[in-house]
């Protein structure tokens, strides 16, 4: 029983009181945490093996081939001829962000990519969001793109084999189809190949973007004997609104460099490789994009781009009257986008890793498997939905979906690496953003510009979105947050 005439210093201190709710919500995690659990998941550790080259490939994989072999049929229409001002505006804004990721990525190298970035600079609620922004931006993306490649699928069997697949098996329901079964096909071949680790998966999609690489170069010298400069004459046919339309649209086909940066426990030097490899596949990403919109527009009337998902291989047969040329280039375009699914499925199932691991999804997408180092129940479970939404749903409805989720993380990322530099200034960074806070700044607000460019239903199936995940974190995520959990546990100890 305790003495009331003991002195007061001789009394127990009150024990510390369990944070408030809002506490809990602005929790960050520390960096050297962050770092320190890199590469850790239940009951194994990824394996770091990928060098400079490979992480390049992998951000590059990501993004080149899905706005020239895919969306490209959707922008034209709304931006004309204007679209390669659409792609330049769209570069830009990724290149601001990209500067962030660059600088952060180099400082917190782990698999969680901005919403670890979040995490450490913004509480868990914010990591959260931007958590759910990238579940929305990786997965859909990967339905998205394999939309697309069941359009080349049949591209190269009518010109090899004279059949195609019908449209009842080959488009979604609202299409003309019933269930796009090559869409779930290409998502289920990223899948096996993500079942062999990463380094296997490095080497599978290096070679695949060698060969996009090729076809588009092939694509360029071919289209530019159709071209015409009189497709150029109504340059802006739908004004700046209809560029900054397209622009929206196209942003998606940036998303992937942003690849690299999910990668970070699995780099052999991510500190210093990361940076590099999201600057440089950017600039190559940005330059062919622009080379070959200019070019498809000059050989093809911008009007006949409506509704054509495999525009560029239909231009090649017109330019040169031959079908073995749109042919060669639906094959290319078979591979390219399949190193799309293959890098944009491996980001996401990192980022579902990273989440796991931190307590706010369930441990099994956390799981590694001890001989291969890859978290296989994590990569099963996204494959098959990602397979079943691609199968289900059409190309213009996933491409803006996923525009409106990038755009929102990249946007807290401009604001992260802000963020750290003032609450962390001393801290190591092998990059930083140059004229800090202003590009960071203008990035934010290009982010915020063009999500006002997207549709209203854009907007109402992000709001059910972000509705949906909140509702999931407090059911969830906040009870079992395991920075939450380890607080809890120490208070307890205290009393």
């Amino acid at each position: 029983m305790l003495d009331q005439g003991a002195p007061p210093h001789d009394r127990p201190a009150t024990a510390p009181a369990s944070p408030g709710v809002a506490a809990r919500l602005m929790r960050r995690k520390p960096v050297e945490r962050l770092v320190a659990e890199g590469g850790q998941g239940e009951g194994g550790q990824l394996r770091r093996s990928l060098g400079l080259w490979q992480l390049t490939m992998i951000s590059i994989g990501a993004t080149l081939g899905t706005g020239i072999f895919v969306v490209l049929g959707e922008a034209v229409p709304k931006a004309g001829p204007a679209v390669t001002l659409s792609f330049v505006i769209a570069g830009l804004t990724a290149l601001f962000s990209a500067l962030s990721y660059a600088e952060l990525a180099g400082t917190i190298p782990v698999s969680g990519s901005s919403y670890s970035y979040a995490y450490a600079t913004m509480g868990e609620l914010i990591a959260w969001v931007c958590g759910w922004c990238l579940l929305l931006e990786y997965g859909v993306s990967v339905a998205a793109v394999a939309v697309g490649w069941g359009q080349y699928l049949n591209e190269l069997l009518d010109g090899t084999i004279g059949v195609t697949i019908p449209d009842a098996l080959s488009a979604p329901p609202g299409q003309g189809g019933i269930f796009n079964l090559p869409a779930l096909i290409v998502v289920l071949l990223g899948m096996v190949f993500l079942l062999g680790g990463a380094k296997e998966s490095a080497r599978a999609n290096t070679v695949m973007v060698s060969v996009k690489i090729a076809a588009l170069i092939l694509f360029c010298a071919i289209g530019f004997m159709g071209f015409k400069s009189g497709n150029y004459a109504n340059f802006m046919p739908l004004g700046m609104a209809g560029v900054s339309a397209a622009g929206a649209t196209l942003f998606f086909s940036y998303i992937g460099f942003d690849a690299a940066s999910t990668a970070g426990e699995e780099a052999k030097d991510a500190q210093r490789d990361l940076p590099r490899a999201i600057m440089l596949s950017l600039v190559i990403v940005t330059a062919l994009y622009v080379l070959v919109a200019a070019v498809a527009v000059g050989a093809w009337p911008w009007k006949k781009f409506k509704d054509s998902e495999a525009a560029l291989a239909q231009i090649m047969t017109d330019v040169t009257g031959q079908s073995f040329w749109g042919t060669l280039l639906a094959f290319c375009a078979v591979i390219a986008i399949a190193s799309v699914v293959l890098t944009v499925l491996y980001g996401q199932t990192r980022i579902l890793f990273a989440m796991s691991r931190d307590g706010l999804v369930p441990k099994i997408f956390s799981r590694v498997h001890p001989k291969t180092g890859a978290p296989r129940a994590n990569t099963i479970i996204v494959s098959v939905f990602c397979g079943l939404l691609a199968a289900a749903i059409p190309l213009g409805q996933l491409a803006d979906a996923t525009s409106i989720g990038t755009l929102f993380a990249f946007a807290l990322v401009n604001i992260a690496v802000v963020v750290l530099r003032r609450t962390r200034p001393a801290m190591h960074r092998t990059f930083r953003v140059p004229l800090s806070p202003v590009l960071p700044a203008l990035g934010f607000l290009f982010c915020i510009w063009m999500m006002g460019s997207l549709s209203e239903v854009t907007w109402i199936v992000f709001g059910v979105w972000m509705a949906v995940g909140l509702v999931f974190y407090f059911v969830y995520g906040y009870r079992r947050s395991r920075l939450a959990t380890a607080t809890d546990l120490a208070v307890a100890a205290e009393k």
